[in-house]
This record gives C-alpha cells, structure tokens and sequence, in this order.
C-alpha cells in the first residue's frame, strides 16, 4: 500500500493553521497587557500561518482518504510539527533563546508534561505565559480530536485518526458519528475551563492568573505563572480546593462528564473504573495527609500560614499532591520529597498510575491496572481449572482476550521504556534518584521528579541531549507508546 503523503502534508498545514492562530491569540494578550512582546508573538503567528497556509495550497489536489498508515504518521508527526512551531514565540521574544530549550518547554506543554526549564516565570511577558499555557489547552484533548471535528469540511474522514490518538482501552463514544464526539469532548473541556475560571477569579485570582491555571488544569498540564507554582496560594486554601476539583474531574473520563450533564448518574456510579479512581485517590490522600500530619514535621516556612489549622493544612496538601501526581497534573503546593522517605517512595510509585481512559491525563490509567490485576487473579482460577473458560470482566461485560494481551502488551512495553529512559539519564551522569525520577515523570506526562528534579527545581540542569532524550519520551507517554514506536518498525514502511 503506498503512503498518501500529500494528504499528511495537507493535515500538517491544517494543524499550524490551528497553531499560528493560538500564537496570534497570544499576541493579543500581549497586546492588552503591554508586555513588549506583541510584534514577535504576533510575527511567530504569521510566519506559523503562513507555512500552514503553503502546505494545504500545494497539497490541495489529494486523495481525501486517511488510511490506518496515515493515521499513525500525521498523530506523531502532528505532534512534533505543533511542536517544532510551537518554539518560535519562545526564540522570537528572547524568552527562551536556546533552541533545545525551546523545544523541551514547548513538547513539555503539547505532552501536558509541565516539566519546565524555565527559572524565572514570573520574569516573562504576559504574552509568553499565556502561550505557555495555551500549548497546555491544545494538547490536553489531543490535537487530532480538534482537528477531526473540521476535518469533515475537507472531504476528510477522521475515524482512523481518532484511533491512532486514543488507542487506550476505554471505547466509550458519546455519539455514533466521530466528528460529533470530538465536538462534545471539545464543549466538555471549554466549558469546565470557563467555569474553573471564573470560580478562581471569585475565589481571589486575578483574571490573567485564574485563565492560566484553568488552561493548565483541565489539561493536566501544571505550568504555573509563578515561581512557587500553586504554593503561591498557600494562604488562600479556597484556590487550592478549586483546582483539587478540576484535577480530579480532567483526570476521570469525559464520558463520565457528559453522562452528569445528561442526567445519567447511575452509569457513573456503576462504572468500575470511576470508582476504582475515586477510591485510589480518597485512600492515597488519607495515607498522605495522615503521615504529613504525623511525620512530617511541617515547617512554617513551607505551610505559613496555616489558615485552618495544622489538621487541614495536612490534609490539603496531602490531597493536592496526590491529585496533581495521578492526574499527572504536576502542580505543586510543597516539596514532596521534602516530607519523608516513605512518602517520596509513595509519590513516586502513584507516578505509574495515570487518571481513567478517557481523560486528559497521561499515565499508564486506572482501567488497565484494574484489568491486569483482575487478569493476574484469574490465573489461580485458571491453574486449578485448566479446561475452564474464565474471562475478565469489565463494568459486567466480558473483556476479549485480545484486549487482555494488547493491555499486558502496554505494560511490559511501558516499563521497558522506563528503564530505557532511565538507564539514558543515568549514562548522562545524573544519579539513581534524578534518573527514575525524571524517567517516570517525562514517560508518565506528571511534571516534577525526584532528586535533583524535584518539585521546586525544574530540568534546566539536564544536558542539552538530555532535554531531547526526555522529550521523546514524553511524546510516547502522550500518544501511548504504540502510535509512535510502530513507526520505529521495519514492517510499517513496508508496502503491502
């Protein structure tokens, strides 16, 4: 089968077009803010635009067929073309002049990674902040999602493309027709961004800081616009509990949202892997809160002040900081692996668990550690009943054995990755702690490490080729490793 490259390019062209626009909306909040950097931004959003408009213009007599190769090919590169675009603000302004540097912020927010190079934010311009946040936004419900739901104008079917962006377990669709489902999903994520907002705003934010944080949230991304990130409103716990909402809403399936809205209550409630997820995170948050409370010998510096008490101040950061681990949000209210031994151990074991299917979190997900470890307890039943047929549920339905091997395939091949990503920044002179660390935050999509990556340092100190070796593995934890490593097979580029 020979590839449709003129359709890739043409897609390609379509997702910059979607780009230099952001850029250009970036530059208009730039404008109003009188930052200084409103004619680069606004520059890098032409010149975005321009490229876009030129690939679509030469590419315009294609076959409007996207085919499973496709599918694959225009994901990952999309990605990397959003990407390798999305530097330009950055290098025009002078914000970031390394383009290495560039590179790994910009990735770090399409991947909702939040993992950050960047010493002084509070230094940028108001323009460049907001872009930040913005790469955030487009990346947490894919840049395909956006781009099936206009694909239909073009003549263009995106059934394969959704496929190739979301190919996890869940397979939930709001709606038989795939452009409309992208649609809903898109009304979901504006109008929980609109609402966290305006709640931060009432809540005491200021409007600049509230939108930043919502664009960050619901993409459980976790780039921040200060310095301290969410610890900046430490005396403010109302704002803490706002975003602990939405953290916990973008780490669950939007399905789930869409079910709420429409009155359907009873599916939430009976789907197994929302309340696997609602438990994790009230038994994990218990844990924490109880030993930061107890053990953690709480420092002024660190909780001042202690608006509700030492018992409540325990509990919120504890909470927080489990949401923002598994969620993979990534924001930070206190250096976590500042509490104790167990809890860095703690926090960076839940690094592997991930939000629900579904959401915009990265991780491995809630549903496929249920079906492993659901799987793994079938084996005893099938070790004394050899000749009995016994097959994993799911929400009462029988989970094929197909779905079984692809999810088992996922986890070997994840911490595979793992050890690979680590053993690279171990080679790169970092040490054990700084290596798994980073390794479990760059494949996981979370933001903060451990070691010399914690929380309240950033990866500024890694080499330059460090920076790509992390970025590309943020890219397969975004795309859940098959989309992008099958491109790395012999057999993809054969023609068949």
């Amino acid at each position: 089968m020979q590839l449709n490259f003129r359709i890739i390019v043409h897609i390609m062209g379509l997702l910059m077009l979607f780009n230099g626009s952001f850029m250009l909306l970036a530059a208009l909040v730039s404008g109003i803010y009188k930052d200084g950097a409103t004619l680069d931004i606004t520059l890098a959003g032409l010149v975005t635009l321009f490229a876009g408009i030129m690939a679509m213009f030469y590419t315009r007599q294609h076959k409007k067929e996207v085919k499973r190769k496709e599918g694959y090919i225009i994901v990952t590169f999309g990605w990397i073309v959003m990407s390798m675009s999305g530097v330009l603000p950055y290098l025009f302004t002078g914000s970031i002049p390394s383009f290495t540097d560039a590179f790994f912020e910009t990735i770090s927010g399409y991947t909702t990674t939040g993992a950050s190079i960047l010493n002084d934010i509070e230094s940028l311009p108001e323009g460049i902040l907001i872009w930040r946040s913005l790469t955030h936004w487009i990346g947490g419900m894919g840049i395909i999602v956006l781009a099936i739901a206009i694909l239909p104008l073009l003549g263009i079917g995106g059934m394969q493309l959704f496929a190739a962006e979301a190919p996890g377990p869940g397979g939930d669709k709001l709606h038989p027709r795939i452009t409309d489902t992208a649609k809903r999903l898109w009304l979901i994520y504006l109008g929980y961004t609109l609402l966290e907002t305006l709640l931060l705003k009432l809540a005491g934010m200021s409007l600049f800081d509230a939108i930043n944080h919502s664009l960050s949230t619901l993409s459980t991304g976790g780039f921040s616009t200060k310095n301290l990130s969410v610890a900046y409103w430490n005396d403010q716990p109302i704002i803490q509990y706002i975003i602990m909402v939405f953290m916990f809403l973008a780490g669950t399936n939007f399905v789930m949202s869409y079910f709420a809205m429409t009155g359907k209550v009873q599916r939430i409630l009976k789907d197994e892997e929302f309340r696997t997820y609602a438990i994790f995170i009230g038994v994990f948050a218990l844990v924490a809160s109880l030993l930061v409370y107890f053990q953690a010998n709480v420092t002024v510096s660190e909780y001042h002040p202690m608006v509700w008490g030492a018992a409540e101040s325990s509990f919120r950061h504890g909470l927080f900081q489990v949401l923002a681990i598994v969620t993979t949000t990534g924001f930070v209210t206190a250096d976590f692996t500042s509490w104790t031994p167990f809890l860095t151990v703690f926090f960076f074991g839940l690094m592997f668990l991930g939000g629900s299917s579904g959401s915009t979190s990265g991780g491995i997900k809630v549903v496929r550690h249920m079906l492993i470890i659901k799987n793994g307890i079938l084996e005893f039943k099938r070790t004394l009943h050899a000749s009995a047929i016994i097959p994993v549920r799911y929400n009462q339905k029988s989970v094929s054995e197909h779905i079984v091997y692809n999810i088992i395939a996922f986890f070997v091949l994840y911490m595979l990755l793992f050890i690979i990503c680590a053993l690279g920044l171990g080679f790169l002179g970092l040490d054990f702690e700084s290596a798994i660390g980073g390794a479990a935050s760059s494949l996981g999509n979370v933001g903060p490490a451990l070691g010399d990556l914690n929380p309240v340092v950033n990866f500024s100190s890694l080499p330059n080729f460090g920076k790509w070796w992390c970025g590309f593995f943020m890219l397969c934890g975004r795309l859940e490793l098959f989309t992008v490593l099958i491109l790395l097979t012999p057999f993809f580029w054969k023609r068949t």
